[in-house]
């Protein structure tokens, strides 16, 4: 229950913060977009190997966690959940790839710890941009801006239902949790096997309910448009932002600035 609770509570908070009002929050949701999109490219297209030139981005990311007041701990603790995925995917590298490509001191390391260590940072900048992005866009706005975008109407639409779909799952498994417990004495009915049938069940009423949820909707006039209040415009501080970022993830891309910091100051103390 506590799981199922924490998680509701955890995509909640994350909604509240993209009610926050800083200088972040305040930019037009597409250049957000825009913004974020150009990271992700420029993070993934990096060479294997590559693990310090990356560490700018990671600083970037910082500040602008800094500006929009986003919690560092609760973007840390989303990483630290999902990253099983992430070290599935690279797990095996150190065998596969056993060529020495570093030293440490006495220590060689091959490259495949090194390919190990890129892609582990290559998911914590990617996945920590993603929820920044939506901490200070709203993931209603996100989609909102992909259609105005050119993303097809369907596909923005069909990613906002998901989304939100996301917590009548977790509405109605709490709901099925908490009967679950009342009705059980001295564990009894709280086995594993018990699982799959509440899987089942909690698929079933979770397709009721969306059957439900639709005919609402329907009955309130959607047509399959998202809606908000807001009004989208494009302002001069949006233009320059966006100019400046992309100048900025241009720049990080195509100069290491991490090896040029290095040897700056290498030549300073000799």
């Amino acid at each position: 229950m506590a799981k199922i609770e924490s998680a509701f509570l955890d995509l909640t908070y994350l909604d509240r913060l993209a009610t926050g009002d800083t200088v972040i929050h305040r930019l037009d949701p597409r250049v957000k977009v825009v913004i974020a999109a150009l990271f992700v490219v420029c993070v993934v297209s990096f060479d294997k190997y590559a693990i310090a030139a990356m560490l700018p981005f990671a600083v970037l990311l910082m500040i602008i966690m800094g500006l929009g007041e986003i919690p560092a701990g609760y973007v840390i603790t989303k990483l630290v959940v999902t990253s099983p995925f992430a070290v599935m995917v690279g797990i095996f590298n150190p065998l596969l790839d056993q060529q020495i490509v570093l030293h440490l001191g006495s220590w060689a390391i091959s490259g495949g710890w090194v390919s190990f260590l890129s892609i582990l940072l290559r998911f914590g900048l990617t996945v920590a941009a993603m929820l920044v992005l939506i901490a200070t866009t709203g993931f209603n706005q996100v989609c909102m801006a992909l259609e105005r975008l050119g993303i097809p109407k369907i596909f923005a639409v069909q990613l906002l239902m998901l989304y939100r779909y996301i917590f009548v799952l977790l509405e109605e498994g709490q709901r099925m949790h908490r009967a679950r417990a009342l009705r059980s004495f001295q564990k009894r009915g709280m086995e594993m096997k018990q699982y799959a049938y509440l899987l089942g069940q909690l698929l079933l009423r979770t397709i009721d309910r969306g059957q439900r949820i639709h005919l609402a909707m329907l009955c309130r006039g959607f047509d399959g448009t998202i809606r908000i209040r807001q009004n989208l415009r494009i302002t001069t501080r949006d233009i320059v932002v966006f100019l400046a970022g992309g100048m900025v993830l241009i720049v990080i891309r195509r100069f290491n600035i991490a090896l040029l910091l290095g040897n700056f100051i290498t030549d300073l103390l000799q």
